[in-house]
């Protein structure tokens, strides 16, 4: 235990240090903000810090901190510890940064701020991507809270019918003001995640289960840790936990309802350090399960067997009775709906800005989201047609996820560059998630699948190749006279 509370202090003093330093890197002001010049009604609304951290923090979080540290707490302590440097030095970071330079540029969605900084080129690659990754988010987060509603009522309506009733759901928080349905019901669902996570910790606190602690070491405690080494698997398996690209198409919506920059560090910030929490207790709980409680008290698989839905019901109720399981069972179904509708309204957002199609009548936003919601169908339909379907989705969606966080950083860091500012906090963390995603890429089966020794070589060479193509951007195109031109 004394591991695990050292990790939950440390983020917590991460927030007040190095949050406080990067809000000082960049400098938020008090310039005019997007809301304030560009109001709509539809996109553009004002709102309240604290229904805008609420939303924030349901947006980036959805069932990623629990599913997430969940996976990665098959690997031992060496999760907690990802958990903790992710979170502050990259994910927080990463969040704050992206968010700040979109607030810079009218609440502009990310594919659009990586253009200005990244080249025309990349923004057309970022655009495409980032859109069949919101796509395939909104895919994922129907058909699982289907299948738990489907499982938990068997007897009321089919799979298909949950899956409708989900996505006419969806349909309607694209496509409405921002204030209509995301910004009542979020804050609700929100504060119940939050609340469970702040029984758990009180309930680890209490029972004081043993936990790995970093002094007993860092190894591969994972049952099939010889395919699944940590090294690149760990850091992909916890993102929403630690780093995760994803965020950064999430917070243009926010930066288009916030009254002032100074709003940012709580927001952004704090939202991804709340999420690391989170993490880190839901990670605790599972290390316990896993590796103490042997996964066994009558559930119908051994511990490495049992889907994370099961797992979070089990504990929850254990450790929080009967009301804390249905705050378990409330968490796994509204969490990933309430992130599908979002990833899917960015989605709108970002189609919108590339094609300069105004929002402001709902005929365009209805269009718009036909063509989005039609290809999240397809594949919804091709993950219940085929047995492997839904598990081939979510690794490309998990190492798109990591990848999308590689092209955010780098367009930070140049940001950074071009303003004079400190730039390795950003760089340090591009060339770390540059290695973690391209190892990955190689070594995975469902992508290249190269043997261990040639993907990490590959890894290496790409991190090389990436340095030496900053350096060489660096001392050719950053000109004096070009830096202070600039939102």
């Amino acid at each position: 235990m004394i591991s695990f509370i050292l990790c939950l202090l440390a983020l917590v003093v991460g927030y007040f240090t190095y949050g406080k330093f990067i809000e000082k890197t960049f400098g938020p002001d008090n310039r005019p903000t997007p809301v304030q010049q560009h109001a709509d009604g539809v996109d553009y609304i004002r709102m309240p810090r604290w229904k805008i951290f609420m939303i924030q923090f349901l947006n980036i979080a959805g069932l990623g901190p629990i599913f997430g540290a969940i996976l990665g707490a098959k690997f031992g302590a060496s999760c907690f510890l990802w958990i903790v440097l992710g979170s502050i030095f990259a994910g927080a970071m990463h969040d704050y940064l992206a968010a700040m330079i979109s607030l810079r540029h009218n609440g502009e969605s990310l594919p659009e701020i990586v253009g200005h900084y990244l080249g025309t080129t990349t923004k057309q690659v970022m655009r495409t991507f980032s859109v069949v990754l919101l796509v395939l988010v909104g895919a994922v987060f129907v058909s699982s809270p289907a299948a738990l509603l489907h499982n938990l009522l068997p007897e009321t309506l089919s799979l298909q019918w949950w899956v409708i009733i989900i996505f006419v759901y969806y349909l309607l928080a694209a496509v409405l003001p921002i204030d209509k349905i995301i910004g009542r019901i979020y804050p609700l669902f929100a504060g119940a995640l939050l609340f469970m996570a702040a029984g758990l910790l009180i309930a680890l606190l209490v029972h004081h289960p043993v936990l790995p602690e970093f002094w007993d070491g860092l190894g591969n405690a994972h049952p099939q840790a010889e395919s699944l080494p940590i090294f690149p698997i760990l850091f992909v398996s916890v993102a929403c936990g630690a780093i995760s690209g994803f965020h950064a198409t999430q917070s243009p919506m926010m930066c288009r309802c916030m009254q002032h920059e100074k709003m940012g560090r709580p927001i952004f910030y704090g939202a991804m350090i709340v999420e690391g929490i989170v993490a880190l207790i839901w990670a605790a709980v599972a290390t316990y399960f896993f590796h103490y409680e042997g996964g066994a008290n009558g559930l119908p698989t051994d511990a490495y067997g049992v889907a994370e839905p099961v797992i979070v019901q089990h504990m929850a109720v254990k450790w929080l009775g009967i009301v804390g399981g249905a705050l378990a069972v409330l968490g796994v179904i509204a969490a990933p709906i309430t992130t599908g509708d979002t990833a899917l309204r960015s989605a709108r957002l970002i189609v919108a800005d590339m094609l300069h199609i105004n929002q402001e009548k709902l005929g365009k936003r209805l269009a718009v989201s036909a063509v989005l919601f039609a290809a999240t169908m397809g594949i919804i339909l091709y993950s219940q047609s085929d047995k492997e379907g839904f598990g081939v989705i979510w690794r490309y969606f998990s190492w798109a996820n990591q990848t999308l966080s590689v092209f955010t950083l780098w367009m930070i860091t140049v940001y950074l560059v071009r303003h004079r500012k400190c730039f390795y906090i950003s760089l340090l963390p591009a060339l770390f998630m540059t290695w973690v995603s391209t190892t990955y890429i190689c070594i995975a089966k469902e992508c290249i699948g190269l043997p261990p020794t040639i993907s990490h070589l590959v890894g290496i060479f790409s991190v090389v190749i990436s340095l030496l193509w900053f350096v060489r951007w660096k001392s050719k195109n950053v000109r004096p006279d070009t830096l202070d031109a600039l939102p």
